[in-house]
């Protein structure tokens, strides 16, 4: 017998974003596996918007809100085992836990996702990275479920994959995928997350509410290096600034709204276009409509 996940109505969106903003949510579904997951997409009325939210840290909710449904992945398909060389992990597990279990299981090369702060299923959808890893270089293959409930497995090669950047074939989101793994001490791996979180520690301000970096680094040069060169750390808009800790971060002070950071996101680019002659492109989705 399917169990059945949570369905919840005009649910506030700043719940479920690392920046704490955002309006309501037409209503918010979470999952309680993958069947279940199928069944409800396959119940939706057509023409019913969907948006998959993992841990809402790459993501900017307006304060309209959303209309539609919002398929909460965190704390719902949080499955993970391990199959030989490789690790299947569904949609919902963080990164940081993935990269642990990996390297408990005496598995290299999945490391770096310590570092990335969000889901497996973002990470999948944004080819997410740092330190010199991305997630697709160590993918297999996934699986993806479209608009009507079906799975797809899926290979690198049936979509585009780039900097920060995945396109799938059609309206589909990840609900899992194996990662192809290297054998290695375990105790090597561990250290290197030790050294990886610590630098994330020193280096990012995670005291405050952010969704990571706001823009991707440009080839040859880092957007924290252009925003910096502009002046603008510490630049506040309302309740958002321009991290002091990390010129490509926007914290949320304590009473930002998600209009304070988006005209912050807009204000960082121009500005760096302006002056530094370089388009910085967006790593933040923003989703829903203005208030």
């Amino acid at each position: 017998m399917t169990r059945h996940g949570t369905l919840l109505k005009n649910e506030p969106m700043r719940r479920y974003t690392s920046w704490r903003v955002g309006g309501v949510a037409d209503q918010l579904y979470t999952p309680a596996s993958v069947q279940d997951l199928q069944d409800f997409l396959k119940s939706l009325p057509h023409g019913e918007p969907v948006h998959f939210v993992g841990l809402g840290s790459n993501l900017l909710v307006r304060d309209g809100g959303i209309r539609g449904t919002v398929v909460l992945m965190h704390d719902a398909l949080t499955e993970m085992r391990f199959d030989g060389h490789k690790v299947y992990a569904e949609a919902g597990v963080t990164c940081a836990k993935l990269a642990k279990f990996a390297a408990r299981e005496h598995l290299h090369g999945a490391e770096f996702l310590a570092g990335v702060p969000g889901t497996v299923g973002g990470a999948l959808a944004m080819n997410a990275g740092c330190h010199g890893g991305e997630t697709w270089d160590i993918v297999q293959h996934a699986l993806t479920i479209d608009r009507h409930g079906v799975l797809h497995e899926r290979n690198q090669v049936e979509m585009e994959v780039g900097y920060r950047h995945v396109v799938l074939p059609g309206e589909e989101w990840f609900v899992a995928a194996w990662f192809k793994l290297r054998p290695g001490d375990a105790s090597v791996a561990e250290e290197k997350i030790k050294a990886l979180l610590a630098k994330r520690l020193a280096t990012q301000p995670l005291n405050l509410p952010n969704a990571g970096s706001t823009f991707r680094n440009p080839e040859g040069d880092y957007a924290a290096r252009l925003i910096e060169a502009c002046g603008l750390k510490g630049f506040r808009i309302g309740g958002a600034q321009v991290s002091e800790k990390h010129a490509n971060f926007i914290v949320n002070t304590g009473d930002a709204t998600a209009a304070d950071i988006e005209q912050m996101i807009a204000h960082m680019h121009d500005t760096v276009l302006r002056e530094q002659g370089v388009d910085l492109q967006r790593e933040v989705k923003i989703i829903g409509e203005a208030k």
